[in-house]
């Protein structure tokens, strides 16, 4: 603790003599200082035990006084000390009546007890203070270290809360909650998880602060890099101490040593992993199976889906590479499930991810899409689930749904979506629609003189599958006169309705101008 007025008062060698302000010696004192000035407080800081013994003070004017003790009082001065025997024989009946008025300390100074040993006390409390805080900071960093090299990150979190009296948590790179004590906290970390994710979007290293009605809440951002690999939050009732601003120091370099991987251990695994890729895109599953050992193969064992994902946009330089946040969005996803997850980076152009089919990377990618819904960011598209034997068509599935996604300018699109829904959406670009309008041309044309209707007889025909009588009745003419507009249509293509390849794009060109429904 610092030195209060309290236990200056109780130092026996210096013998003051509380004359005011009993209620309120508990007040710290951040220094002594000695000044006659008529007005010293341009040169205070606040908190400091101002000495005088009433060289330039009017000490029989009660109002000039007042205004000397309100102005001190106001500018956070933590208590008057009055040395009697100099000027004055006992402390002035106007000093005290205004120090009583304006609750401020005044204690007495005997004439035997210099300023300058109440100012050594001082010093000594303040020293002997940071001492101890030094010294109790550097118990818990030994502390703090014992158990992130004997149990790991759930110990170190326990230890700090510990430690600062409160309450800490531990997030990963997404933001999700790893570690929380008391398990109580759980809760209350879950609810700045938005904080936690506007902290990783700022170069490491970050720190915010966040105050409300249950606690103060400090966040620090994991990483030696520019990346923010994770985030620590500490919940206490007050701000930190000296001895706590150390132990939560040392918990973040020991968080960040055991979050952020060496970087030849991760380039050796990205290596790794890209030779498992291309093993299995290579149709060798069984070597796939003897490159990733024991690193990946609990991925080869069950069914997986293939994810690739490519810059869709301009994005903010300092939230990371956007490629590099998915990435740890989505290994840090697979790890808090226990799945095991393949990331194979192809420089800033493209990720490739090879993902359990466990629902914890959708489920990622599926949170991310939402997040990017308003700015520009990733295209993603994913696989349905597959096996090592079909890796390669498991590839083609999401670069075909990773295709669709940036033609229809979306940031996620699973090949299930694909399979499922109609073949109509996905030629919905302006070359299908300028091959579509090419072709239907001369058709337009001449029913544009007025001389038949072939564009309404040949959607009618079709629609039909080639059934004259039933199409004619649809167009309410002679079948022998729709037969006729059938060889103007094949006369004026210069094709052959009897080729099923050509009455398909027939199809699909009126589908695409909205003219297959008369539209």
């Amino acid at each position: 603790m610092p030195p209060t007025l309290a236990s200056l008062v109780q130092h026996s060698a210096l013998k003051l003599v509380v004359r005011a302000g009993e209620d309120r010696l508990g007040t710290p004192v951040r220094w002594a200082h000695a000044s006659e000035l008529a007005d010293p407080v341009p040169y205070m800081e606040g908190g400091e035990l101002l000495l005088i013994t009433g060289l330039t003070l009017d000490a029989e004017d009660p109002e000039a006084v007042g205004r000397y003790v309100r102005r001190l009082a106001d500018a956070g001065v933590a208590g008057l000390g009055f040395g009697v025997g100099v000027h004055y024989e006992e402390v002035p009946a106007a000093l005290l009546a205004a120090a009583r008025a304006e609750g401020m300390p005044l204690l007495e100074v005997p004439r035997p007890t210099a300023f300058l040993a109440i100012a050594k006390a001082v010093s000594a409390a303040i020293a002997a203070d940071q001492y101890r805080a030094v010294t109790a900071g550097f118990e818990a960093q030994r502390e703090l270290t014992r158990a992130a090299l004997g149990e790991g990150p759930d110990a170190v979190v326990a230890r700090l809360a510990a430690q600062v009296k409160g309450w800490a948590a531990l997030y990963d790179a997404s933001g999700a909650v790893v570690a929380a004590a008391p398990p109580w906290a759980t809760r209350r970390a879950t609810r700045l998880t938005p904080d936690v994710r506007r902290l990783r979007d700022r170069a490491a290293p970050a720190s915010a602060v966040t105050a409300g009605t249950e606690d103060r809440v400090e966040l620090q951002s994991l990483g030696t890099g520019r990346r923010v690999r994770g985030a620590l939050a500490v919940g206490t009732g007050s701000a930190l101490g000296t001895a706590e601003r150390y132990a939560v120091h040392s918990a973040v370099a020991l968080l960040t040593l055991t979050t952020e991987r060496s970087r030849s251990l991760a380039a050796a695994e990205q290596r790794l992993g890209a030779a498992v890729l291309r093993l299995l895109l290579s149709g060798l599953p069984d070597h796939a199976r003897t490159v990733a050992g024991d690193l990946y193969d609990r991925l080869l064992d069950a069914p997986f889906r293939l994810l690739i994902a490519e810059p869709a946009g301009d994005r903010d330089p300092a939230a990371g590479p956007p490629l590099g946040v998915l990435a740890e969005s989505l290994e840090a996803a697979a790890a808090h499930a226990g799945e095991a997850v393949l990331t194979v980076p192809e420089g800033d152009e493209r990720l490739v991810v090879l993902a359990a089919d466990g629902g914890a990377v959708a489920g990622a990618c599926e949170g991310y899409a939402a997040q990017q819904a308003d700015e520009a960011g990733l295209a993603i598209g994913l696989s349905a689930p597959a096996g090592p034997i079909a890796a390669a068509g498991a590839y083609k599935q999401a670069e075909q749904a990773l295709s669709v996604a940036r033609r229809r300018g979306r940031a996620l699109v699973e090949h299930e979506e694909l399979a499922a829904g109609s073949v109509l959406p996905l030629l919905a670009d302006d070359a299908v629609r300028a091959f579509a309008d090419g072709l239907l041309r001369a058709l337009r044309e001449h029913d544009a003189t007025g001389r038949g209707d072939l564009v309404a007889s040949l959607r009618a025909w079709l629609s039909r599958h080639g059934q004259w009588d039933a199409a004619a009745a649809d167009l309410g003419v002679h079948r022998h006169t729709l037969r006729y507009r059938m060889r103007r249509v094949e006369e004026i293509l210069g094709r052959s309705l009897d080729d099923p390849d050509v009455r398909m794009e027939l199809w699909l060109a009126l589908k695409t101008t909205g003219e297959a429904t008369g539209g």
